[in-house]
């Protein structure tokens, strides 16, 4: 009978090599451990933070002149809880001055949502779910950091009201935002606009427009689209001449063409029969005109200084300056011919 070799080096290693796996199996075990409670205090803080943050917010809930309104102020709310959506019946959000990023994609779960106001926070865009809100008539969003506007804004059934002003970048609309067909009141003042946009043109419901500070070189031969509209605002351009089709605009009452580049103010303006109030100051007119005495001095602070009587006043000058030129340049041909 043959005597068995036990080779106790082979069955130390392998004794030592089980030991360093299960070691290495309760090292990995205690790593997943600490994992799992790391991960459920956070969540345990996180719902906690949730709860903390719906409530502050249902702090801020008021009802005012028959709406859920949800007014914020003032105060550090860099993003919304997703807590939010459990007050999808609120009618209004008022949120200013709070440093607000985004606007989050759960915005569509408010379908109440008749004024959306975040004017002056730090939003850099529109989320596309926006279109959703099919209720909306306002969407204020001025002074904030937004660069284009989403096609999905057209969707917006009911929008009356749309305010852009201030965000500095945004040059251009999407065609199907004149699709919008109860905007009456439009503000893209203070942004990188070039000229107005062919969906502005072709709003059929707007009535007040405010191009102001953006760097508008030329006003379009078709403006005469806009044909609801009585307020315009286009001062602190780079206009530097006026359309004959701007006559056609027979709704129009306020013209302001403050600071740009007019050397002229064309007769063709007179054709504006309900246009009540103008303002051509600070442009470099040719012509230095100056109005009559008012005859009853009580309303002589009261004159609009390049208003509606100087642009008349301006416009009579001009054309007789006009008729003075043609004739000394018909006499001066008619000497030379003599001659």
């Amino acid at each position: 009978m043959r005597g068995v070799t036990v080779c106790f080096g082979t069955f130390t290693n392998i004794k030592a090599l089980w030991e360093g796996r299960i070691e290495k199996e309760k090292e990995k075990l205690q790593v997943e451990k600490v994992a799992r409670e790391k991960t459920s205090v956070k969540r345990i803080a996180h719902v906690w933070e949730d709860r903390v943050s719906f409530a502050k917010l249902k702090e801020k809930v008021i009802s005012e002149d028959g709406r859920l309104i949800l007014r914020i102020e003032k105060e550090e709310w860099k993003n919304l809880p997703p807590s939010l959506a459990k007050l999808s019946n609120l009618q209004e959000w008022q949120i200013h001055r709070t440093n607000l990023t985004r606007i989050p994609n759960f915005i569509a779960k408010f379908t109440n949502l008749i004024v959306l106001d975040l004017s002056r926070n730090s939003i850099s865009e529109l989320p596309k779910e926006i279109g959703q809100l099919v209720r909306l008539r306002e969407l204020l969003v001025s002074y904030n950091r937004i660069k284009c506007v989403p096609v999905e804004l057209s969707d917006c059934e009911s929008l009356e009201k749309l305010e852009l002003a201030g965000n500095r970048d945004i040059s251009d609309l999407p065609h199907q935002l004149s699709d919008l067909k109860k905007l009456h009141h439009l503000d893209l003042s203070m942004n990188q606009f070039t000229t107005i946009p062919d969906a502005v043109l072709n709003m059929p419901a707007l009535e007040w427009l405010d191009m102001g500070s953006n760097k508008i070189r030329k006003l379009p031969d078709s403006i005469d689209r806009m044909k609801t509209l009585h307020t315009f605002w286009i001062q602190r351009n780079e206009i530097a001449n006026l359309p004959e089709s701007i006559s056609h605009m027979n709704n129009l009452s306020t013209l302001v063409l403050s600071n740009n580049k007019l050397q002229d103010i064309p007769a063709c303006l007179q054709q504006l029969s309900n246009l009540r109030f103008v303002n051509f100051r600070d442009n470099p007119l040719q012509l230095q005109v100056t109005l009559p005495p008012c005859e009853n001095p009580e309303e002589e602070d009261e004159r609009e200084l390049f208003g509606l009587e100087f642009m008349h006043a301006y416009i009579q000058e001009s054309l007789q300056k006009e008729t003075e030129d043609t004739y000394a340049a018909v006499l001066s041909v008619t000497i030379e011919m003599e001659r």
